[in-house]
């Protein structure tokens, strides 16, 4: 067994080339060739150690990038969960009140109809049983 930081980058591409990852969501990773890997595991792999070593994911990027390698963050990959063709997420709205109303805009009338008259003064009541407020 190895200390991570004592690995070559040929040890790095010959780990990787036999690296087998099937969860998802690392925030660093780092590519090898072709592939996009996780960082922290692919280093420890490479230097033959358990997972429980203590070289942690900005450890084991600094060591890939000691050796050349392109490393990236989750977060600097913009919208990385949005798929193909999908628009992306509208920003907010600039307060709660602009929101409320667009939500509201939603609702059919005659579900507004539905609302209770007296909902502002008895929302307990109506949330939790309590006693209704006759004021």
């Amino acid at each position: 067994m190895r200390s991570p930081k004592e690995l070559t980058r040929e040890e790095i591409v010959r780990a990787a080339n036999n690296f087998r990852w099937t969860r998802k969501g690392a925030k660093w990773t780092v590519i090898v060739g072709e592939r996009e890997l996780p960082a922290r595991p692919l280093v420890l792999e490479a230097a033959g150690v358990p997972p429980n070593d203590p070289t942690n994911s900005h450890q084991a990027v600094e060591i890939l990038r000691g050796l050349g390698f392109e490393t990236r963050y989750a977060k600097d990959q913009g919208e990385r969960g949005a798929k193909e063709g999908e628009e992306p997420l509208e920003k907010e709205s600039g307060s709660i009140l602009e929101m409320i109303s667009e939500v509201t805009t939603e609702v059919p009338e005659r579900e507004w109809g539905r609302v209770p008259a007296d909902l502002s003064k008895n929302v307990d009541h109506y949330l939790y049983g309590s006693k209704r407020t006759d004021k």
